[in-house]
């Protein structure tokens, strides 16, 4: 891990959780709730300060935080012991309505939720709004998945998996998430409407199946780049670099990022000349005198869209739209791993795999990477927070409102009960923990044992 990984890693996921544990505080604290504890990570302190009655501290475990509410022992058993002291009852949790409960458990998960809303809607106000192709196909693959369903050039897709008015990205993404499994789609063709059905064709990356549907769609003239390369690939290796704008490949001009896959596929071995264009100024590159065991050379070509300008609204239309696309792409995800589609190992990661994430974000798009994957960290972080666990805000929040189911019927829990349901809940995190600290470093032994197959964020050739 170099040190720019180290750092992107300690800031994205860092801010990532003092974000969600300042919702919580800001909250109680406008209630009048006492915050005796805001820490960073979990266990032993190692450094803080106090202000006022709060403790703010950095902890042993840096792989989330908590806050420590005046009257509530639900994080008792994550932090050394307190100093006892005695707490107004004006100021304690365990005192107050319902409603300020839920309303402080909730905020933290809120506050990361409008972090990730925010994070691209900034960024569209400053940078823009890439402007996507029109759903119409401009060239098939032969021998492609496309090709068997009967999908035609200048066919334009209204309906794809049961969604209208689809988005060449959105259709990609179902693709990409469903390999060989039949898909419904609707063409309109000459004026009239054609359903079809597509199974796009499996192809492994990292050991870990994608779909493509051979589709290249009617972009218009833009150009294309290349918009990611692999740690120690051919592509690397020969020098090139993320944000290279393609011209030639082997003298061949270039028009398409298809076109640039199917060359390569079709040259499976030898070395490949590319003539880029990189800051302005023409470059020369020769990369693949060494493959890949699939035959390819590590890197992503794509489409550089052209972006548009937009107002508030239109940017905040964009950050809402591009949120709700990752939480059903995620949704698609962990569907895919409880029905037994998706493997585990590749669907989960831990510090180690956020760690690598962040590093690859910021090595390739920047500070502008390292917000987008931030923004993307605290919406998962912010959704996974609400899931009924003890110790996790939606532990919390179902806690309470089962308190206030068993109150209508005259039950309460004791703090007996309230305490092992917290301990069995930490436990479980810790396991979880655990669980996905092993699979990154089973991921990363993997790939200096078996494949060398460059990570698939983007279409690699």
């Amino acid at each position: 891990m170099t040190l720019i990984g180290i750092l992107a890693f300690i800031f994205i996921l860092g801010a990532a959780v003092v974000l969600h544990e300042f919702g919580h505080f800001i909250v109680a604290k406008m209630l009048g709730i006492r915050v005796e504890t805001f820490s960073v990570g979990f266990g032993k302190r190692l450094w803080g300060r106090r202000w006022g009655t709060t403790d703010y501290r950095l902890s042993l475990i840096p792989l989330g935080g908590y806050v420590k509410l005046g009257g509530d022992e639900s994080n008792a058993g994550l932090e050394e012991g307190g100093d006892g002291e005695e707490i107004p009852s004006e100021e304690r949790f365990d005192l107050r309505p319902r409603w300020q409960k839920v309303a402080v458990g909730v905020a933290g998960p809120v506050m990361n939720v409008l972090t990730a809303i925010a994070v691209p809607l900034v960024l569209a106000m400053i940078i823009g709004v890439p402007m996507t192709p029109a759903p119409v196909v401009k060239s098939v693959r032969q021998g492609s998945a496309a090709e068997a369903a009967g999908i035609r050039p200048g066919d334009r897709i209204v309906s794809f998996n049961g969604r209208e008015d689809r988005e060449w990205e959105k259709i990609s993404n179902d693709a990409m998430l469903s390999p060989e499994q039949p898909l419904p789609l609707v063409v309109e063709r000459e004026g009239q409407r054609v359903s079809l059905t597509v199974s796009p064709t499996k192809e492994l990356i990292e050991g870990e199946a994608i779909g493509r549907l051979g589709i290249l769609p009617d972009y218009g003239d833009v150009p294309v780049i290349v918009a990611s390369v692999a740690d120690n690939s051919p592509a690397a290796e020969g020098g090139l670099k993320p944000g290279d704008q393609i011209l030639k490949v082997d003298g061949e001009a270039v028009t398409s990022s298809e076109q640039v896959a199917r060359y390569i596929e079709e040259h499976k071995e030898g070395a490949v000349r590319f003539d880029l264009q990189r800051k302005g100024e023409s470059v020369q590159v020769v990369a693949g005198e060494r493959r890949l065991p699939n035959g390819k050379l590590g890197f992503g070509p794509a489409e550089s869209y052209p972006i548009q300008r937009v107002g508030l609204g239109e940017a905040l239309s964009y950050s809402v739209s591009h949120n709700i696309e990752i939480l059903r792409l995620t949704g698609m995800a962990l569907g895919q791993v409880f029905s037994g589609q998706r493997s585990v190992r590749n669907t989960f990661s831990g510090p180690i795999g956020i760690a690598e994430a962040s590093k690859k974000a910021v090595e390739d798009g920047g500070l502008e990477g390292g917000l987008r994957i931030f923004g993307f960290l605290s919406l998962n972080l912010g959704i996974f927070n609400l899931l009924p666990i003890p110790v996790l805000d939606g532990g919390m929040i179902f806690m309470v409102l089962l308190e206030g189911m068993l109150a209508w019927v005259g039950l309460k829990l004791s703090m007996t009960v309230r305490e092992r349901i917290q301990q069995v809940g930490f436990v479980f995190l810790l396991l979880l923990m655990g669980f996905v600290i092993i699979n990154d470093v089973t991921k990363i032994a993997a790939r200096f044992t078996g494949s060398n197959n460059p990570p698939a964020a983007t279409q690699q050739k």
